[in-house]
């Protein structure tokens, strides 16, 4: 495993981080961990190098912090530097903050939380959590010791994202940031204002939910079996992260042994300035191309969900992008069907509410949206 400086932590983390939102399930139910499977998945990416875990409130319905808990037993604690997250959008008022740290405490198993995180923020949530205190929440927490550093994850638009980092003098942040969304959300300009601020930089989303490794079309592929060294997709886009300096951490959702063995070998051989001209202006020529092709703008995050009409929202956008990036909608729509409309989840169930707007780290027009599966998959 290599080891990267930290923004002015003072800290080497792990290139690879161990996201925990991911993890093996029974019957491909989220909230229905596979325990065993996991304790192991979790304890074998620290013994293969990874000394940062990562976790939330709502992972796995709830059940995702209890589970890193019991991962952490036997001494792996002592191994790690751990993150959970603040649900900033279940707060209401300045008690809840203290209230939920307490319980995640708990629930970890854990007198302390290495890195802690307001979840999510966005500028409704962070309107929320800022006017309740939070910053001084977060100081409070620092100095008694119930947290050693404070930052944010976030999902909205970029001067959002400065007016949040320009609020506080942050340890560091979470960002989506990929091959594809350069441009998106925070994006490099928010990648490079961080780090030029000494905070460090943990990249999510990093293949884009495994959507850069899945269903490749041809087009796409043929470009990466052009390239010299022959990287695999997830090589090349995890590449291309590590290539860049002011990345920090990786952070990779990994649900099977494979995925994690694949990454820590990719992990081992990372560094900066690592890619050709060559190599980039390829990697530059795929993103070109999947950008003709995705339609929504979803990462399957599943924090619109529970849809109160019962519609699987992830679902049907799921199989939307996936029928456009194989260029199949024959089998996207068979898929929709089996998976989705057939267990009563269908886009049509949607009567506009609104509830999931809010929700969405995206800020995607949901119901809009929907009208788009339903026309192409159920008339």
């Amino acid at each position: 495993m290599n080891y990267r400086n930290f923004g002015k932590t003072g800290l080497r983390l792990s290139a690879l981080g161990m996201g925990c939102m991911r993890l093996p399930l029974i019957g491909g139910r989220n909230e229905n961990i596979d325990e065993k499977a996991a304790v192991a998945l979790v304890r074998r990416a620290i013994d293969g190098g990874i000394n940062y875990v990562d976790t939330a409130w709502n992972y796995h319905g709830g059940n995702g912090e209890p589970l890193v808990g019991k991962a952490l037993r036997n001494g792996y604690r002592q191994k790690t530097f751990l993150a959970t997250k603040l649900p900033a959008y279940l707060v209401n008022e300045r008690r809840d903050m203290d209230d939920f740290l307490k319980r995640q405490l708990q629930r970890l198993e854990t007198e302390y939380i290495d890195f802690y995180l307001l979840h999510a923020l966005n500028r409704n949530t962070w309107k929320t959590v800022y006017e309740n205190g939070v910053l001084e929440f977060l100081e409070g927490a620092k100095k008694d010791g119930r947290i050693r550093f404070a930052g944010f994850s976030f999902h909205d638009d970029y001067p959002v994202f400065d007016r949040i980092f320009r609020s506080c003098d942050w340890d560091f942040c979470q960002i989506q940031y990929n091959i594809i969304d350069i441009d998106y959300q925070a994006g490099k300009k928010g990648l490079l204002q961080a780090a030029a601020n000494g905070a460090g930089v943990i990249i999510m989303e990093p293949l884009r939910g495994g959507g850069l490794t899945q269903n490749i079309p041809e087009n796409i592929q043929a470009v990466w079996n052009s390239q010299p060294l022959k990287r695999s997709p997830a090589d090349g886009a995890l590449s291309w992260l590590w290539d860049q300096p002011e990345v920090g951490i990786v952070l990779s959702g990994m649900s099977t042994a494979e995925q994690l063995e694949e990454n820590l070998q990719i992990a081992g051989r990372s560094g900066t300035g690592m890619l050709t001209e060559e190599e980039k202006a390829r990697l530059a020529e795929i993103r070109r191309l999947y950008m003709e092709r995705i339609r929504i703008n979803c990462t399957g995050c599943a924090y619109c969900m529970p849809c109160p009409h019962g519609v699987d929202i992830p679902g049907s956008f799921q199989y939307l992008n996936l029928a456009a990036m194989i260029n199949n909608p024959k089998e996207g729509r068979r898929l929709y069907n089996l998976l989705v409309k057939d267990k009563g989840k269908a886009a049509s169930q949607c009567i506009a509410c609104g509830e999931c707007l809010e929700k969405c780290p995206q800020r995607l027009p949901i119901p809009e949206l929907l009208q788009t599966v339903i026309r192409e998959f159920e008339q």
